[in-house]
């Protein structure tokens, strides 16, 4: 079985991809959390993951880092991963890639805190560009595939590369349009991602690392998460 090393729920968006590959499709694993801003640092964590960070697939001792390598892993040993459709596949790893890689400014002005409701200092024009491009991209995906999901009728790791972005989107009242919005709360709803952001809850850590950023960013009003521990 799989062993798959992950961050803090609340706020780790790299982890929160495998593992929704993995929840979704029924690929079974084991879950182990590494927090941030704590033991054990890099030394210890080199151990775990030959970047020294995480997420980390650990299969029988084959390490694999990074979540869209963890992801392309999956797909030469599972099903369904990706769309059968070739020209579905190749739209959906093109936008994987370019949310892997691309929205800068969506990733460092609105990090995921999945427990919290913020409002943003500013909307500059570099975050309205992102959005903009985001809710055309998604457009772009239900209107050539049919939907419900991005690239069809199926959940694909194209879905999970954006399940982050519809945290983000609830966390910060990002406005889309209609069906952009839709398809944010389609992502909300999957059983999966109410699974994780109830554990996200749960948490009581608070990194500085990943707080300060928030702060920096946008003024919270509303906190749902459990006590600070």
């Amino acid at each position: 079985m799989y062993d798959l090393y992950i961050a803090n729920k609340n706020y780790s968006s790299w982890s929160l991809r495998p593992w929704l590959v993995l929840r979704e499709l029924g690929i079974p694993f084991n879950e182990h959390m590494v927090p941030f801003d704590e033991e054990p640092r890099w030394v210890e964590l080199r151990k775990i993951s030959p970047s020294g960070k995480v997420p980390c697939l650990d299969d029988n001792g084959t390490k694999i880092w990074e979540s869209s390598a963890i992801v392309e892993y999956l797909a030469e040993r599972h099903p369904n991963v990706w769309p059968s459709d070739p020209a579905a596949r190749d739209w959906a790893r093109c936008a994987a890639a370019e949310m892997h890689a691309g929205f800068g400014n969506l990733r460092s002005r609105c990090t995921m805190n999945c427990g919290v409701r913020a409002r943003l200092h500013e909307v500059p024009p570099e975050l309205t560009k992102d959005i903009t491009r985001l809710a055309g991209l998604w457009n772009d995906g239900l209107s050539r595939f049919g939907g419900p999901f991005l690239a069809g009728k199926a959940f694909t790791a194209v879905d999970a590369f954006f399940g982050p972005v519809a945290y983000r989107i609830q966390t910060y009242g990002l406005t889309l349009d209609d069906t952009a919005a839709a398809y944010a709360a389609r992502l909300l709803a999957l059983p999966s991602m109410q699974s994780w952001y109830a554990d996200a809850l749960r948490e009581t850590a608070r990194p500085p690392s990943q707080e300060s950023a928030l702060e920096k960013m946008a003024t919270v009003f509303e906190d749902l998460r459990a006590k600070a521990g």
